[in-house]
């Protein structure tokens, strides 16, 4: 059995120093909005050969002077190579920049054969609106989850065990938000997505634990809070490191594919997550058990010291 409680103070503190670390990259690299989230343009175009999407990017940002990211992709119907650019911004791109912009492109690539095929503009009002449901979407399912296990395990105090649970979510997302900041990844729909997504494999190993404690509760009825929580945790420890590992493995290999072929918007998702899915793993193990095992504690110390 491993003395997980004993050493909260060590995971406690790694969990404030990431907290730290990430609050620090937020005041030095800012935090970018997506064009989903900020407004902007998103112009596609033909290309014949090869191209590097990157240098595009680059290229692109330099002439507008905004954030710009770029994806490769291909029309099913017709085969066509197409590479889009997503620039961000408060506004749109107007006829001159975008003359402007399309001629140097042609002038940088002369050989890809750039034709625009299709433009159109996110207006900021539209932005700030999904970005407002992508933030109530997440602090929805969070507020659910705290429902579901504050009804799930009243017997071992349902409120605390829920709170508990939803300080470890919040931790992970967080942690990808961080993620985002310290790589730059813009703020867009693929952040809600690995939230949410996080959110469900992180409550799922915390459940886990939760219900193991419950049984060993009536198993060991002479052990300790802490000593019942710690040996929960060392009996689901493997299941939630092995699921987690599989996940990460998977993840893994789709950002590699991604960053091969400079899909910039599966990297964006594909990141984010294995970070993340490491972030759930830890969490659950180290951070919602023995935050738990403490509310409990001084709960149960301060009824003795009323009485």
């Amino acid at each position: 059995m491993i003395g997980f409680y004993k050493k909260r103070w060590i995971f406690f503190c790694i969990s404030i120093s990431i907290m730290v670390i990430g609050t620090i990259f937020v005041f030095i690299n800012g935090v970018q909005l997506d064009i989903q989230f900020k407004g902007g343009a998103i112009l596609k175009y033909n290309y014949q050969g090869e191209i590097n999407a990157d240098e595009a990017a680059d290229v692109a940002t330099e002439l507008l002077n905004r954030p710009v990211s770029t994806q490769i992709t291909s029309d099913l119907a017709t085969g066509a190579n197409r590479l889009i650019f997503n620039i961000a911004g408060n506004y749109g791109i107007d006829a001159k920049e975008q003359k402007v912009f399309d001629a140097t492109l042609k002038e940088k690539f002369p050989e890809a054969q750039l034709e625009l095929s299709e433009s159109a503009m996110v207006e900021a009002f539209f932005g700030q609106k999904f970005l407002r449901n992508g933030l109530i979407a997440i602090l929805l399912s969070t507020a659910l989850v705290l429902v579901y296990v504050w009804i799930r395990f009243k017997m071992m105090g349902g409120l605390s065990a829920g709170v508990m649970a939803i300080v470890a979510l919040l931790h992970d997302v967080m942690v990808v938000f961080f993620t985002c900041v310290i790589f730059q990844i813009p703020i867009g729909d693929s952040f809600v997505a690995v939230a949410l997504s996080i959110i469900g494999y992180s409550i799922n190993d915390t459940i886990v634990i939760y219900d193991r404690i419950r049984e060993n509760s009536k198993t060991f009825a002479d052990y300790s809070v802490e000593e019942i929580t710690d040996l929960s945790i060392t009996q689901s420890m493997m299941r939630s490191i092995n699921t987690n590992v599989a996940v990460l493995i998977s993840v893994s290999l789709v950002y590699i594919i991604a960053n091969i072929n400079s899909i910039d918007s599966i990297q964006a998702f594909a990141l984010p997550m294995a970070v993340g899915s490491i972030s759930g793993c830890y969490s659950t193990i180290c951070i919602a058990g023995p935050l738990w095992v403490t509310w409990k504690k001084r709960k149960n110390e301060a009824e003795l010291f009323n009485k």
